[in-house]
């Protein structure tokens, strides 16, 4: 089943997409939450405005260094255990909007992920009972102001500024996750093409590790690290990121001083 966020102009909605990716069939109430019904409405995806098809009430849990060829690109050890930081959730933005570059960070990359939703309270998961506790999955670009990264020595403001998290295009609850292609392009050159096969820790072990510091809520979101190939991309160029099976999630970056011109 695939859910999205979506508007017509008014207040945000919640639908089911169809298999093609092209109809949406509006359901009420937020699914997270609420049991899906249909209201009897229909929309064509290209008619709608597509919206990041969760907005964490608590966090996004990210995961760094999780594929090996991407954590040698970056001269970095593979860590012993996974490598958790946070994000808040006011980085969070949809399929579509623009990534903004503030005057102050320089060294923009991208980094295409799975995502993971949460779909309920759980603390102390097991790995064998992560399952159970998965909502779906999306897309995310974890977006990274290098020079920030390299500054600061911890990773909250590179990776955690308004619109540095896109999520979508909606979330896919039913999908086996241990071999998936994640692609990236900038301009429509390939930059990104790995599976998640090759992560050093799957989806289960990381809500294993991730549950056993901290409680997880309903929306959380787990970013679940990038392969190699992440590289530098400037205000005026679009990068689209895709996991087999989900789909596809574009997003424009522009430059703060360009937007507030607008």
């Amino acid at each position: 089943m695939r859910i999205c966020r979506f508007t017509t102009g008014d207040d945000p909605r919640f639908g089911l997409v169809d298999g093609a990716g092209e109809k949406i069939a509006e359901i009420t109430g937020d699914p997270l939450y609420t049991r899906i019904e249909l209201t009897g409405e229909t929309f064509l995806v290209d008619d709608v405005r597509l919206l990041a098809p969760v907005i964490p009430r608590s966090k996004v849990v990210a995961i760094g260094k999780n594929y090996a060829d991407h954590a040698k690109e970056m001269g970095s050890e593979l860590p012993a255990q996974p490598l958790m930081f946070f994000i808040p959730n006011t980085s969070v933005c949809g399929p579509g909007d623009p990534v903004v570059i503030p005057s102050f960070a320089q060294e923009i990359s991208y980094e295409a992920e799975l995502a993971v939703v949460i779909g309920r309270v759980c603390k102390d998961v097991a790995a064998e009972d992560a399952r159970s506790v998965i909502f779906g999955y999306t897309v995310a670009n974890d977006v990274t102001a290098r020079d920030l990264q390299r500054g600061d020595g911890q990773w909250a403001r590179a990776k955690g500024m308004d619109t540095f998290t896109p999520l979508g295009p909606w979330i896919e609850t039913d999908l086996d996750v241990s071999d998936l292609r994640i692609t990236a392009t900038v301009d429509g050159e390939p930059r990104q093409d790995g599976t998640t096969a090759d992560m050093v820790f799957g989806v289960a072990e990381i809500i294993a590790h991730a549950s056993a510091a901290f409680t997880l809520l309903p929306g959380d979101v787990i970013l679940t690290g990038t392969p190699a190939g992440v590289g530098p991309i400037v205000a005026g160029q679009r990068c689209e990121v895709a996991v087999e099976g989900i789909g596809s999630l574009a997003n424009p970056f522009v430059s703060a001083d360009d937007r507030e011109r607008d």
